[in-house]
């Protein structure tokens, strides 16, 4: 699976706090090997046709577009993201 990274993804992990950076890091190697990996609890966010959200912690998400081989990480943070996603 082919992963591209937005920069907006980029400038939301550097500001994660470092335990969360490694957590995020645990769910990304999970997602390039099965995006659908029960421990995400990957769902497609509610409104949208093409974003997904997927679980790092109950607290912080990461949300990206998934089309056959390419996923693209969009946004990542605690569940506020998800609202923000949807507008």
């Amino acid at each position: 699976m082919r992963v591209r990274v937005f920069d907006r993804f980029r400038r939301d992990y550097q500001r994660l706090p470092k335990h969360i950076q490694k957590q995020t890091d645990k769910a990304l190697a999970l997602l390039e090997q099965n995006p659908l990996h029960p421990s995400l609890h990957t769902k497609r966010i509610k409104g949208t046709k093409h974003i997904w959200e997927a679980r790092i912690t109950i607290v912080y998400r990461f949300t990206f577009n998934w089309e056959s081989d390419l996923v693209t990480l969009r946004r990542v943070g605690t569940h506020d993201i998800l609202t923000k996603e949807m507008k």
